[in-house]
């Protein structure tokens, strides 16, 4: 098995290493620590090609990712509100560049409120283990791996599992993002993670979140190459049935679930 360092040699182009290394030592001058996040790390362990590039800063987010739009000579866009800003390249690859933060919520299935926090928090307070992993971009501890909570383990056992017990009534549409890790990835949600799904269902918090929120999430499960797979399994744990009672009540849900009820039908067939 490759080791880390070669696997962020060779599992990424060059143009995103170097973009790791600038922001690096970039960081480093600014006073402020940056950290490669998610899913990048999660494919760099499973020898995947990688796409995607989360950079969390323990510092001023947006301040770093203006200064990083300078030294890349690329456009970047700022959101104050959220601490996020979105860096373009001129190949058109993209960065997204944030705050660490921390969240908490005020009811179940209500959006978090957020405050600056520690890389820590900011990896405690996202989905699922496999995705909770970091990698310090500082010069001097450059491809240092973060991993408190259990990602690799996870990764090399196979297995989507929540950080802590009330993730899914915190956020419900981490339901949704479990089934279609575990289609893509060939993973198995982990047998209390399938029980506190269900719990979350009998508590009916999917009704309380907002249909925008599930219809988005929908959304990207249709887009996956094999959709039936993940949704034979949101059926499976009982979520469509509980969806499908929301029809009418919920109307921008009505074209996906039509959308749904087809692929299924071909599957079955």
């Amino acid at each position: 098995m490759k080791s880390l360092a070669d696997r962020i040699e060779t599992g990424i182009g060059p143009e995103l290493r170097g973009i790791l290394h600038a922001a690096g030592s970039l960081a480093a001058g600014m006073g402020f620590c940056a950290y490669a996040v998610g899913g990048m790390v999660r494919d760099l362990f499973l020898e995947r090609d990688t796409f995607d590039l989360d950079i969390v800063v323990e510092g001023e987010g947006i301040r770093f990712a203006r200064g990083l739009a300078d030294r890349l000579q690329a456009r970047v866009k700022g959101y104050e509100r959220f601490g996020t800003a979105t860096i373009t390249l001129p190949s058109g690859a993209r960065v997204d560049v944030a705050t660490a933060r921390t969240e908490s919520y005020d009811a179940p299935a209500a959006l978090p409120r957020v405050t600056p926090g520690s890389i820590r928090d900011d990896l405690f307070r996202r989905d699922f283990t496999i995705n909770a992993m970091a990698l310090a971009l500082a010069p001097g501890e450059f491809g240092r791996l973060l991993d408190e909570f259990g990602g690799v383990r996870d990764i090399r056992g196979g297995r989507i599992r929540v950080l802590h017990e009330r993730s899914f009534v915190d956020d419900p549409t981490r339901i949704f993002r479990a089934v279609r890790f575990e289609a893509r990835l060939g993973f198995r949600i982990v047998a209390a993670d399938e029980r506190r799904i269900r719990e979350a269902l009998a508590l009916s918090l999917l009704e309380r979140l907002e249909e925008y929120r599930i219809a988005a999430e929908l959304r990207l499960i249709l887009g996956e190459p094999d959709p039936a797979r993940p949704l034979l399994r949101l059926a499976q744990l009982g979520v469509l049935e509980t969806l499908e009672g929301l029809r009418g009540r919920k109307r921008s849900l009505d074209k996906p679930l039509a959308k749904i009820g087809r692929v299924l039908h071909a599957a079955r067939r």
